[in-house]
């Protein structure tokens, strides 16, 4: 029986051609071979199984050929590339760092290094695993690394970058390798099993690309392994058998169950799933990248992230056709949801069953999210209509009084007129009481609510017509071009007037805390139309703006302009230093709060002199 090599061995990469997926570094390196510019230390890093030591092993063995084609390949047929075939090459030194990781090991090399090649042009040292040397054996290697011998050259291979000290990393050229792609790996999959007389499906080698996880020598060792277990025919049930992967037809069935919100089928697929032996975390896992790949198939844009087969593809782009954004971007939200509480879980398979029952239901919460919608429409329409009716109503009653008054003149009694402005003041309250309850505004309706941007601390409150037109749906155009306010100029002193009116008036309602804030200080009147209210703190501010919209319209009213804005300013009251006497301090608490002059006739109390 001959000796079996395996398929990562046997088609190891001997020429820069023949390495899968890694163009840009192979054409990088055939360049600087071309133009005589290698560097003294290259550094391969990248994931297992992408061909770092054997871009390492190429670059040693083309840098010693005698005989190098026009591409910069190595011929293979001089002694130099002979030897290097056979293992006898004496140029050509490969170290394991995870095992020779100590100063000693360093030295040697070292050591070696100082002897110039016996045949050929350069020494090439291949270091692999460097980043499990010491930080001793690091520092050794410093000086050597930095100004080897002309004829010295090191090729330092990784997967772990983070690890090397920066000082190594800055003496070398990084080439920083890709995950191969699983078309590639796949093409190159169906090459080997032609040559090896193979039997395979393309959808059987694209489950082995995918589950290698860019890795080329990962899917090369998964291959062998279904060969011999399928007795060298791969077909797609074979992979998903040996290498315990739940099958696409799982996901695309378990889609339409919950599409279509059948909650026991769901759950019965699932227990079928389990039962074959399938772990719950990576079931979801594998429900949530089934979603997103429906996700990217909705838009030709996004369909080459697709990484399937032709056939399962077709799949994906028949399913995503039936299926809605929505639900594909609620049902990852919840996978997701379901993959972090997973491991916190104490009863998992309930965990991952409650969010496939959410999915069964995404469907029916959206179409229960509409539905106030229309309804709520539906009856704003019909309130409207309502409204139209009545007012219709109104006006034909109005006019039919009217031509009965204008027949008969004499005819109007003191009732009907009483009965006619009882009608009239109940019509206007109910539509005072229905006015804020029309929030709903047409779609159409652009409303512009316009905020003076000169002074930050101003606030601007609109006009009661102002609101009400709001409330109406009509368009707010200001108070500059609305029609029937008037903007009539007034001085300082008409204000002052209208002012101290107006505090008599929250006096004799009893509104002594407004009264004693707005009593304290005369307002001011730094522009035209801009009221400056003078407080003592933040909270005597927010306590006028509370009650701001009743005096912003007793002035609108009393001055004849509708365009008077508000502001306020911080104040300190300046107290003179002098002494007071018991009245003195009792007329200033009577002028704080006129209650407790009442207070002292309840009471019968006497003011000590």
């Amino acid at each position: 029986m001959e000796n079996f090599i395996v398929s990562a061995r046997k088609y190891r990469p001997a020429t820069f051609e023949t390495v899968v997926g890694q163009l840009h570094i192979t054409g990088t390196l055939k360049n600087a071979i071309k133009n005589n510019q290698l560097a003294q230390a290259f550094l391969f890093c990248g994931p297992r199984g992408v061909g770092k030591t054997t871009c390492a092993r190429i670059l040693a063995k083309t840098i010693n050929c005698t005989n190098p084609t026009a591409e910069m390949e190595a011929c293979g047929q001089c002694e130099n590339c002979v030897s290097f075939q056979t293992g006898h090459s004496f140029n050509i030194h490969e170290l394991d760092a995870a095992s020779n990781n100590s100063v000693d090991d360093i030295r040697s090399l070292i050591e070696q290094v100082r002897i110039p090649p016996q045949a050929g042009k350069y020494k090439i040292y291949i270091i692999d695993e460097v980043h499990m040397l010491s930080a001793n054996a690091f520092n050794a290697f410093l000086k050597t690394l930095e100004e080897p011998p002309a004829y010295a050259i090191f090729i330092l291979a990784t997967t772990e970058k983070h690890k090397i000290l920066p000082t190594i990393l800055s003496r070398c050229q990084i080439f920083d390798f890709n995950r191969i792609q699983v078309e590639d790996i796949a093409n190159h999959l169906a090459a080997i099993a032609q040559r090896e007389n193979i039997a395979f499906e393309s959808d059987g080698l694209h489950i082995i690309a995918q589950k290698a996880d860019g890795g080329l020598r990962d899917a090369l060792s998964m291959f062998d392994q279904i060969a011999s277990y399928a007795n060298k025919n791969i077909t797609y049930k074979a992979v998903i058998d040996n290498l315990n992967i739940l099958d696409y037809d799982y996901f695309f069935k378990l889609t339409s169950y919950l599409t279509a919100a059948e909650v026991s089928q769901t759950l019965l697929l699932f227990d079928e799933i389990l039962n074959n032996g399938f772990d719950g975390n990576n079931f979801i896992n594998g429900l949530a990248s089934h979603f997103r790949n429906l996700l990217v198939g909705k838009d030709a844009a996004t369909i080459k992230l697709l990484e399937v087969s032709e056939t399962i593809k077709q799949k994906y782009l028949d399913q995503c056709r039936q299926t809605e954004l929505s639900f594909l971007l609620t049902a990852l939200n919840l996978a997701n949801t379901c993959d972090l509480n997973y491991k916190n879980s104490k009863n998992q398979r309930l965990q991952v069953e409650l969010a496939l029952i959410k999915m069964c239901h995404i469907r029916s919460v959206v179409n229960l999210a509409q539905q106030p919608l229309s309804i709520n429409n539906t009856a704003t329409d019909q309130g409207q209509d309502k409204k139209k009716t009545d007012v219709t109503k109104v006006e034909a009653d109005s006019q039919k009084v009217k031509a009965e008054s204008e027949d008969h003149p004499k005819a109007e009694s003191p009732k009907i007129k009483a009965e006619s402005e009882d009608q009239s003041k109940a019509e206007d309250e109910n539509h005072l009481k229905e006015t804020p309850k029309l929030s709903p505004i047409s779609s159409a309706t652009s409303i512009k609510i316009n905020i003076p941007k000169a002074n930050a601390t101003s606030t601007f409150i609109p006009s009661l017509n102002d609101l009400e037109r709001l409330a109406n749906g009509e368009e707010d155009s200001g108070p500059k071009k609305a029609t029937g306010e008037a903007r009539e100029t007034f001085t300082y002193e008409k204000l002052l007037e209208v002012w101290n009116s107006y505090i008599q008036i929250l006096k004799a309602t009893d509104k002594i805390n407004l009264f004693t804030i707005l009593n304290n200080f005369a307002p001011a009147l730094p522009k035209p139309e801009l009221i400056e209210i003078s407080v003592e703190s933040k909270t005597q501010e927010q306590f006028v703006q509370k009650e701001s919209v009743e005096l912003l319209n007793y002035l609108r009213n009393k001055l004849k302009n509708f365009g008077i804005e508000v502001t306020y300013k911080l104040m300190e009251r300046k107290i003179e230093n002098r002494l007071y006497g018991n009245r003195e301090k009792y007329d200033y608490l009577v002028n704080k709060n006129p209650k407790l002059d009442e207070l002292r006739k309840r009471f019968n109390l006497d003011i000590n002199p």
